[in-house]
């Protein structure tokens, strides 16, 4: 059976990557039909997910996204394709909490001090 390994750094911290791999789960129970378990832990989670014909994991760390699936028979003729759709979810959903943490991030202006005379 062909295997797909993803990985993916970033730094976001756990809080953040931990909402985009639960929107990453939302997404494929919505998309491929799979149905998705969080496991949270102190240092990382993980999501497990499966289908008919597919069976993986999403390793969720403060740092990176380490994604591990199992194709059957017949979807392993489809890796290339399959492997391309999860790349562009998990990527789309990076940028946009990449952007996001950037943007909560940027210092507010800083006011200017009154002289004393």
């Amino acid at each position: 059976m062909p295997d797909l390994r993803i990985h993916r750094e970033h730094e976001l911290g756990l809080e953040k990557a931990r909402k985009i791999a639960w929107k990453w789960a939302e997404e494929a129970e919505k998309k491929w039909d799979m149905a998705c378990t969080v496991i949270e832990g102190d240092f990382s989670d993980t999501v497990e997910f499966t289908r008919s014909g597919v069976s993986g994991r999403l390793i969720v760390a403060a740092d990176h996204f380490d994604l591990d699936a199992k194709l059957g028979f017949l979807l392993g003729a489809f890796s290339k394709t399959i492997e391309g759709e999860i790349q562009k979810t998990l990527d789309d959903l990076l940028a946009k909490g990449s952007a996001a943490a950037k943007k909560a991030g940027a210092k507010a202006p800083v006011k200017a001090a009154a002289k004393k005379r």
